[in-house]
């Protein structure tokens, strides 16, 4: 087999037709019922547990010589999607396996958002290439050299499309680029493929050809980046800024501060380091917002609730950073104060220096008698069930077909194991945050970290999209899906769906 298999890839370096080389495996497709679509990350698993994972054009190449030419049957699965299950309860299908052959494969969406593609990692067209399917994509089984990278953030600045990812992995070892690599893509229509097809990804290398470090700060632990943001100087210059944290240990950050792009070197530099106890800074994915005739990037994680004004030097001054509260400046923790008006009611104001609500602090106050849980600010709730959501974290865009806020959110963990990936609108995006309804859900596997992406929002939005990252972490699950797990995963979302009725949002 191994021989069979490099023989092949000799063949394809000589210029050999894929054509020819296709001719030695049969092809799975499999297809959404409804669109028709290729559905990435099915498993396929054979009554000798042989398991193969579709593609991102949701094709798997089976050449597997002691099953070829006989009826093999495979077990189908994926998550948010089902296949039949028959008399006895088993889900999958006989199909007779031959070399050059194909069969395709029906499943019904569950999700209420479709899985497109994988933007990350080996093999994203792996199986495609092996059976002469058309790719779309000019990268499509190494891009970087890269593995596998944990979450993104992303920004339009000088006309293109600028990547950042969290810790990479490459082929060489299992530690690789810890400070943060990066990428650019042109527009679509401006040179880059229509989002729904894919995006054409140009990264930033090293002189070994790997992702580069773009974020290389000095301390021990990798380096972190979020509260991506492109602003205008007085001069009118775009720049682009993030802030950084250094991490020790699992998750514990020891220094914040900010960055700034230079997109000479292709890489950040240090501008600010902020003091480590501010309660306010960037954080998230943030949003630019008008606000009594003044632009503002609002942050945050679970909601943007902190401004600052759309400038450099703002940027740069925590004590021009403000957030939406009802809490007394000056409160601490433990000992926090309510501000009310003169008929008790919650008094919101854009305050400095308060540490940012949440549904963690709501909750102490509430048990300290502060608080009522009618006068909650997170109140978001399922349409379904009219249970609570909590949030853990979100990225929230206008919608031009919707005339609404539109937020991506994942569910916190501890209140969904896998943390789980819900929809909400509000006509501003402080809220109020009602309704959620949930669009993506995996079987014992985290999709953590959701961006939502308007740049490429379709049909005025009714077509959005957004991404997660796929990992076996906090989930439970020892069993790593293969290519796919700790890689990036596009989805796109309708909202003219019936399910996500805006009048549902409204009650």
């Amino acid at each position: 087999m191994k021989y069979l298999q490099c023989l092949m890839y000799l063949l394809l370096l000589l210029g050999v037709p894929r054509l020819i080389l296709a001719a030695e495996y049969f092809q799975i497709q499999v297809i959404d019922s409804e669109s028709k679509r290729g559905i990435p990350l099915v498993e396929l698993k054979t009554v000798n547990q042989i398991l193969h994972v579709t593609d991102s054009n949701g094709i798997a190449a089976i050449n597997e010589p002691g099953l070829m030419h006989q009826e093999v049957y495979f077990h189908v699965r994926s998550h948010g999607y089902e296949f039949p299950a028959d008399g006895f309860g088993y889900q999958g299908k006989k199909i007779q396996v031959s070399p050059g052959g194909k069969a395709i494969l029906k499943m019904k969406r569950v999700n209420l958002a479709e899985r497109l593609y994988r933007l990350t990692g080996e093999g994203i067209y792996r199986d495609s290439l092996l059976t002469d399917a058309d790719i779309p994509i000019a990268q499509p089984v190494l891009n970087g050299k890269v593995l596998g990278s944990d979450s993104v953030v992303n920004v339009k600045f000088k006309n293109r499309v600028y990547w950042f990812w969290g810790d990479t992995i490459f082929p060489g070892y299992p530690l690789g680029n810890f400070s943060v690599p990066g990428a650019v893509s042109d527009l679509p229509g401006q040179g880059g493929l229509p989002i729904q097809q894919g995006v054409n990804l140009n990264y930033f290398l090293d002189q070994n050809g790997f992702a580069k470090k773009t974020c290389d700060m000095p301390g021990p632990g990798p380096t972190w980046i979020d509260g991506l943001v492109v602003v205008r100087d007085d001069q009118g210059n775009e720049r682009m800024f993030a802030k950084y944290v250094k991490i020790k240990g699992l998750l514990t950050a020891y220094e914040r501060g900010l960055v700034e792009f230079n997109d000479q070197q292709k890489v950040f530099e240090k501008r600010k380091v902020f003091d480590f106890d501010a309660p306010l800074y960037p954080v998230g994915h943030p949003v630019k917002y008008e606000m009594s005739g003044h632009d503002y990037i609002l942050f945050g994680l679970a909601v943007p609730l902190i401004r600052v004004p759309a400038n450099p030097d703002a940027l740069a001054d925590l004590k021009q950073y403000e957030t939406y509260s009802y809490l007394m400046p000056g409160s601490e923790a433990e000992n926090w104060k309510v501000d009310r008006d003169e008929s008790g009611a919650l008094r919101y104001q854009w305050r400095k220096n308060v540490t940012p609500l949440t549904s963690e602090l709501e909750e102490k106050l509430i048990q300290q008698k502060k608080l009522s849980k009618q006068e909650q600010y997170f109140q978001l709730r399922d349409i379904e069930t009219k249970e609570r959501i909590e949030i853990q974290n979100s990225s929230v865009a206008w919608n031009e077909f919707r005339g609404k806020w539109t937020m991506i959110g994942l569910q916190k963990f501890g209140t969904s194991v896998l943390g789980e990936i819900w929809y909400s609108e509000a006509a501003s995006p402080l809220g109020p945050w009602k309704w959620g309804r949930k669009i993506v859900t995996h079987d014992k596997y985290s999709f953590y970290n959701p961006k939502q992406h308007p740049l490429f929002a379709r049909e005025k939005g009714r077509l959005i999209y957004f991404e997660g990252t796929y990992t076996a972490l906090f989930s439970g699950n020892e069993v790593k899906t293969p290519r796919y797990d700790y890689n990036q995963i596009m989805y796109q979302l309708d909202l003219s769906d019936p399910r996500l009725a805006a009048e549902l949002f409204e009650k």
